[in-house]
């Protein structure tokens, strides 16, 4: 278990992770790095939620769990807004697909939306955590 003191530092930790892989995502989509922008997109969200996690005390390597425990806690409980649970989910399979399948191709627009949608995504969390 980790103590208060080093929770809150990785829980500041992951969420400046998340800030910084925005604007690395926004540099692989304006050098059209189409489908590793959308896994750093998609780890953008994961860092957030790795410090949402930490902050209320659930840790897991898993990302299937921390998925389900966030739409446990703060999607089904209506903490946060439905669209979340969405956008996390709809991350988490385009980067399986992009990192897993062959001939794989996202649009310009369709990872610019994606990108959006992530920024949005960690500032909820930051105003969840706050």
């Amino acid at each position: 278990m980790i103590d208060e003191k080093d929770r809150d530092a990785l829980v500041e930790y992951r969420l400046q992770q998340a800030f910084e892989t925005i604007e690395l995502a926004r540099f692989l989509v304006k050098n059209q790095k189409l489908i590793i922008a959308v896994n750093r997109i998609y780890y953008g969200m994961y860092y957030s939620l790795t410090a949402l996690a930490l902050a209320n005390s659930f840790e897991t390597s898993k990302h299937g769990q921390l998925i389900g425990w966030f739409n446990k806690e703060f999607i089904l409980t209506n903490k946060l807004d439905s669209k979340f649970g969405k956008i996390l989910r709809n991350a988490f399979q385009n980067r399986t697909k992009g990192d897993y399948d062959a001939f794989i191709s996202f649009t310009q627009q369709e990872v610019e939306i994606m990108l959006n949608e992530m920024v949005e995504f960690i500032e909820e969390i930051k105003k969840t955590l706050n």
